[in-house]
This record gives structure tokens, C-alpha cells and sequence, in this order.
């Protein structure tokens, strides 16, 4: 919904709920991807699943396509993870993918109940982490946003970022 549009990327911890919830309080628009185009879906093909894991955590292209679309903002920002993120990447006038150490992901993650993605399940555990050494799981050319900061600080650097020509 912008004449802009950006994503906001990251492992699970990283923060990207909290930076969306912080661009919105300064007015900007958002869409919250994992709660408004999250699906559990087929990696492969799209179609829906009734189950799925972590791979099948998609985001509906077709609806990420019109949301891209609609130019009644200055600028949108996309927040959340989706495992079909190349199917839309294109999109993007630039992808903000957060970071954050080790140490600050395992205890924003310790702090998340069991039931939420990533919390205390050991399997869970261990792929967020393998993903963090590898970056696999995430869009390879975002630009990388050290989320260890403040959010306000986080959020700064993002908008700085969108105003930088090119």
C-alpha cells in the first residue's frame, strides 16, 4: 500500500514485531505479514496445508502483490518472516533484514512462552541457531539492521536508510 514499499526480515527475536509496532506509534504504515498474510502453505506450490512446519510458514503473494500496489501511502512497510519471500521480493524498494548476537537472540527467545515459535522447543532451538550461523533463512541481499539497539534507535537507522537516495 505505498508508493514505497519496504520489508522487514529477520530470524525469530529479532524484533520485527516490535519495530513494525514502533513505525506504526510514528505514524508510518504497516503491514503485520505474519499476522495479516501468514498461511500455512505448500512451499512448492502455494496451496494451502491444514499442517506444516516452519517451511510452511508463507505469506500470500497474491495479496502482497495488491497490497504493493495501492499507492494510497507514502510509504509501507512489509514486517514479518515468510519462507516464499523470493516469490515477491521484486517488489521491495528495499529489504531490512534485522540481526541481532547470539547471546541477545537466545534470551529473547527464553523470554517467549513455550507455545510461541522458537521459545523453549530444543528443535526449534537448534534451527534458529543454525540459521543465524548460516543467514540461510532470510533474504541474502537485505541491508542488515543491528536490532540489538534501542527500538528507537532500530527504527531510526531503518528510516535513515529509506531516505538515502538509490
Amino acid at each position: 500500500m505505498g508508493i514505497r514499499n519496504y520489508l522487514v526480515e529477520g530470524l525469530s527475536g529479532t524484533g520485527k514485531t516490535t519495530v513494525a509496532e514502533e513505525l506504526e506509534r510514528r505514524g508510518h504504515h504497516v503491514v503485520h505479514g505474519d499476522r495479516e498474510l501468514a498461511y500455512q502453505g505448500d512451499p512448492r506450490t502455494g496451496e494451502p496445508t491444514e499442517v506444516g512446519a516452519h517451511e510452511n510458514h508463507l505469506w500470500d503473494v497474491t495479496r502482497v502483490r495488491a497490497l504493493a500496489t495501492d499507492q494510497r501511502h507514502e510509504a509501507t512497510f512489509f514486517c514479518g518472516g515468510s519462507r516464499n519471500f523470493p516469490a515477491f521480493l521484486d517488489l521491495f524498494d528495499g529489504v531490512f533484514v534485522l540481526e541481532v548476537d547470539l547471546e541477545t537472540l537466545h534470551r529473547r527467545l527464553d523470554a517467549r512462552p513455550d507455545g510461541e515459535w522458537g521459545g523453549g522447543r530444543p528443535t526449534e532451538r537448534e534451527r534458529i541457531v543454525r540459521w543465524h550461523a548460516t543467514r540461510s533463512d532470510v533474504p541474502a541481499d537485505g541491508i542488515p539492521i543491528d536490532s540489538t539497539a534501542p527500538v528507537e534507535q532500530v527504527v531510526d537507522e531503518i528510516l535513515r536508510r529509506c531516505a538515502e537516495p538509490g
